[in-house]
């Protein structure tokens, strides 16, 4: 099975200083990409990075789908992590906790997707690399839907 490279970004940056100097629309442009990286490496995992951003913006006026994308990114990024051969340790629970401290998801689950970029080489973005082979799907299947 085969995927594709995604970005390796520096964590303080993705976290605080784009987000300060673009007035929070780099974080909306990131968490868009860092969507796509998911569907990208791994065919399996379903995601439609344009909800993903409303979700964190219009659904806002909800109150729910901004936390259900949160939690749902760092499952996304935990099954990268399976995919890649390397241990699922992101968590979106975490990652939904860490949210209400500074916005600390970000950094966290950037950190957690550099680790996956290192694990496969480190190649540059776009670049199709190889995957180990997985084990066949549990009774809950493989895909899981956007949000």
């Amino acid at each position: 099975m085969t995927g594709r490279m995604g970005k390796t970004r520096n964590i303080f940056l993705v976290w605080l200083v784009w987000p300060l100097i673009t007035l929070g629309i780099y974080h909306l442009v990131w968490w868009y990409k860092i969507n796509q990286e998911a569907h990208d490496l791994d065919a399996d995992i379903e995601v439609s990075p344009a909800i993903a951003v409303v979700a964190i913006t219009l659904g806002v006026l909800i109150i729910v789908p901004p936390w259900v994308s949160i939690f749902k990114t760092g499952d996304r990024i935990a099954r990268m992590q399976s995919a890649a051969g390397l241990p699922a340790t992101c968590s979106g629970v975490l990652g939904l906790v860490a949210s209400f401290f500074f916005g600390l998801h970000a950094l966290y689950y950037q950190n957690e997707l550099n680790k996956i970029w290192a694990h496969l080489g480190g190649a540059a973005e776009g670049t199709v690399v190889t995957l180990p082979s997985r084990p066949s799907a549990g009774p809950e299947g493989t895909t899981r839907n956007a949000a």
